[in-house]
């Protein structure tokens, strides 16, 4: 089911452990270049760090505006060359790609 409004992402990064310090330099810019192209809603991104299947694991949590935002964002220079970067840093893991994004919806409170 396609949304209209706002779309929620929770991303999740598969960091190789050589490449972590690059790696969170790009993540420390991904969030402000997206805001700053009027592409993400709300509240900075929400960012954390952990360990999965064995290696690092971190996961983002932002708001795209909308599905166009999503597309804008995949053909605009600048969120590409931040994407480009990323790559190299990550890793498949235990079968798990280097990176999903899974958008989510808000459940209603019980």
């Amino acid at each position: 089911m396609a949304t209209i409004g706002p779309e929620t992402v929770i991303a999740h990064y598969r960091v190789r452990a050589d490449r972590e310090g690059e790696f969170r330099v790009l993540l420390d810019r991904h969030w402000p270049v997206l805001q700053r192209l009027g592409l993400v809603v709300g509240a900075p991104s929400q960012r954390y760090r952990g360990q999965e299947r064995g290696g690092l694991l971190y996961v983002e949590i932002f708001t795209w505006r909308d599905a166009a935002a999503v597309e804008a964002a995949h053909t605009h220079p600048e969120v590409s060359a931040i994407w480009a970067a990323m790559e190299p840093c990550l890793e498949d893991r235990d079968g798990a790609p280097k990176w999903d994004f899974p958008h989510v919806q808000p459940l209603p409170p019980p």
